[in-house]
Order: C-alpha cells, then sequence, then structure tokens
C-alpha cells in the first residue's frame, strides 16, 4: 500500500473517530438529553445506558482514531450505527403541541440522521475489513499487517 494510501487510511479515521469522542464525552458530562430520548424510546435504565453509551462512544471513538483494535472496534461501531440508527432515527417524531410543519421537518431530520448511521456503518464496515493502515497502534503491533 502507497504512503499516500496510509496517509489518506490516517484521515479517513481521525474523521471517523470525532463524531463518537464529541457525542460519548457529550454524553457522560451532560446525559439527560440522551436519557430523555432513551426513555422516550420505552427502554428502562436511561441514565444507566446513557453512561454505558457514552463510555463505548468514547472508548470506540479513540480506539478509531490511533488505530487500535480496529477490526473488532469497526464492526462494533457498525452495528451500533444501525441499532441506533433503527431505534431512535426511523420511527416518526410527534412533538406534543408543536406544529403539523415542524413536526414534518423534525422527522425530515430525523430519517437524514438514520440515513447518517447507516452510511456511517457502512465506513465502519469499510474500515474493519481493510485496516487501520500503517500509522495505527495495530500495525505498530503487528496486528494488522499491512499490504505492499
Amino acid at each position: 500500500m502507497s504512503n499516500t494510501n496510509n496517509i489518506l487510511i490516517l484521515v479517513a479515521r481521525i474523521l471517523l473517530s470525532f463524531m463518537f469522542i464529541f457525542s460519548g464525552f457529550g454524553k457522560l458530562t451532560d446525559p439527560a438529553g440522551t436519557a430523555g430520548m432513551i426513555a422516550g424510546a420505552g427502554m428502562p435504565a436511561a441514565t444507566l445506558l446513557t453512561y454505558v453509551a457514552g463510555l463505548f462512544e468514547l472508548v470506540t471513538g479513540i480506539c478509531v482514531l490511533v488505530g487500535f483494535q480496529t477490526r473488532i472496534v469497526g464492526y462494533a461501531l457498525a452495528a451500533f450505527c444501525v441499532f441506533t440508527g433503527v431505534v431512535f432515527h426511523l420511527s416518526p417524531v410527534n412533538v406534543p403541541d408543536f406544529p403539523a410543519a415542524a413536526n414534518g421537518w423534525i422527522n425530515g431530520l430525523n430519517f437524514v440522521n438514520f440515513l447518517k448511521n447507516v452510511t456511517l456503518a457502512g465506513a465502519y464496515i469499510m474500515l474493519a475489513t481493510n485496516g487501520p493502515g500503517l500509522y495505527s497502534i495495530d500495525a505498530r503491533r503487528g496486528s494488522y499487517s499491512v499490504a505492499a
């Protein structure tokens, strides 16, 4: 693999890590909004699940950033993206006392979030199957072989 490709994989990993690092940190420092969304989806122990999700997102985001356990983390994040997309972004939202147009707009944004999650799942599967590239902890540890 050329040096240019390895640099591009590094850039891709950096970009793919941002959302989960920031989102995970946000859930851990201010869990109320996510806990409300989890409770609204009918799931139990919303605050606990928020902290679990926040820790998962933060740790996996950092793993993607540095290229550690990339295959496992890539598949785990792909599954997480599909799960959260289906559970939280696919069903219609109806905010009481909101005008119909506002609810329609919210539903449109929610569907875009669903599409974002599915798209990211594809990116994480690609990362998992192709590996983290040369500039990664996995490559330094020898747990990822870099193709010539």
